[in-house]
């Protein structure tokens, strides 16, 4: 993908409640004026980068963006997984992510448990790829710094 790094920000929505209830592995999901906008040569996947919520600080992350083949959605999503526990939700907040690497593209898996399994692998190699000082980097990017208001999406 070309556009990497790729930055975006927007308000966090509530999604299908499935990553928290059904996963584990809670996510934070942009709305559809965000996903619609990606860039066009932005493959469907799993990719991982940097995020902030509303100006605080800056969290490794993991983020979906496709149909999740498993849950057959109808409406391509943005599905962000931000490897920090937080103590509450912040539907409403500002998300800021930098996506700065591709893990792989999506898949159908044959049970949950492989699902859980592929998303707690793409973590963990998320984690070792981010600390990569090509990657490690973008943590301290002025995008991060910048006015939190405002919404948008692109470099």
């Amino acid at each position: 993908m070309r556009s990497l790094p790729f930055f975006c920000r927007g308000e966090v929505v509530r999604g299908f409640g499935r990553g928290s209830k059904q996963l584990g592995i809670p996510t934070a999901n942009f709305p559809e004026q965000v996903v619609d906008n990606l860039p066009a040569d932005v493959s469907t996947g799993i990719y991982y980068g940097w995020a902030s919520v509303g100006s605080g600080d800056v969290h490794k992350m993991v983020v979906s963006i496709g149909w999740n083949p498993y849950y057959k959605n109808v409406k391509k999503s943005m599905e962000t997984h931000i490897i920090h526990t937080f103590k509450e939700d912040f539907y409403g907040e500002i998300l800021n992510v930098a996506i700065v690497g591709y893990l792989r593209p999506e898949k159908n898996f044959d049970s949950l448990e492989s699902l859980i399994s592929a998303i707690q692998a793409d973590i963990e190699e998320a984690k070792k790829q981010l600390d990569l000082p090509e990657h490690l980097k973008f943590k301290d990017d002025n995008f991060f710094q910048v006015s939190k208001g405002k919404i948008m999406n692109g470099h």
